[in-house]
């Protein structure tokens, strides 16, 4: 049961902060992990399994809080490309540390125990009851800051108005709540951050948010229980990590809808 509310709670997460990062980027290509939440989420969960110093879970939540705090700071100074180009490379540098991390791993039953969650199976392995409800506040607020800034999300989309770099930054810690309840259990879930929002879009022409976040949470959690049915149940005999699964399920149906969507303009 704790595995199939974690397929909802991300399959709901990851694409209302997806689309939250689109708008405020006003484009398609953002995603959760542009500025290197992903890679954070990883090092914080590779330091912690090979330390010992504290859960997987709270070592993940830890180094993605830090790298957000930075990127808060960025924000309030540079424009939203520089910004992007920063996330970059500075999920590049995240990165490159925590493959540091790993390839020094005292053991192969943590270097195991990290790719495992790694793999987002969803098996919740380690996971204490702390860990749940820690994660559940943090996407019961992720949400609530995503419903209150809707409108004004909507409106920046739009160039109606232009949020300010405080703003901006308030917003991302924000997101940051919402992707680490789901990352911080379940492990860096590609794919469904970026390429839900943009099906979103693709189907629904509104500009108006509020419908994409409802769309997207649609698809998200259906496309997630689809592959992890077929992750636990039609693996024929192989080790199927969960994003990968979901990349070959999803990418026909991305090829169709995107062919489909410029045929049409």
């Amino acid at each position: 049961m704790l595995s199939l509310l974690f397929v909802i709670l991300s399959g709901i997460a990851l694409p209302i902060g997806g689309i939250q990062m689109q708008y405020l980027w006003r484009n398609q290509l953002g995603d959760v992990y542009s500025l290197g939440l992903g890679s954070a989420a990883c090092l914080g969960a590779a330091a912690a399994t090979m330390s010992g110093w504290c859960s997987l879970t709270v070592g993940s939540f830890i180094c993605t809080l830090i790298c957000t705090i930075v990127c808060f700071f960025v924000t309030l100074r540079v424009n939203t490309q520089n910004l992007i180009t920063f996330g970059i490379l500075f999920g590049t540098f995240i990165g490159s540390l925590g493959t540091i991390v790993v390839t020094n791993a005292p053991n192969g039953d943590l270097l195991k125990q990290y790719y495992l969650w790694g793999a987002a199976n969803f098996n919740l392995e380690g996971v204490t009851t702390g860990d749940i409800l820690f994660s559940l506040s943090l996407f019961a607020v992720g949400l609530a800051a995503a419903l209150w800034a809707a409108k004004r999300l909507t409106a920046h989309f739009k160039g109606e108005i232009e949020l300010t770099n405080l703003h901006k930054a308030l917003l991302l810690i924000a997101i940051m709540f919402l992707v680490t309840s789901s990352v911080s259990i379940c492990g860096p879930i590609g794919f469904i951050s970026l390429g839900v929002p943009n099906l979103s879009r693709i189907l629904c022409r509104s500009t108006d948010i509020r419908k994409h976040y409802l769309i997207s949470s649609a698809m998200g959690v259906g496309l997630l229980l689809a592959t992890y049915l077929v992750v636990k149940y039609v693996s024929f005999g192989i080790y199927l990590p969960i994003s990968a699964t979901m990349a070959i399920i999803a990418l026909p149906l991305m090829a169709i809808l995107f062919i489909k969507s410029g045929s049409e303009n």
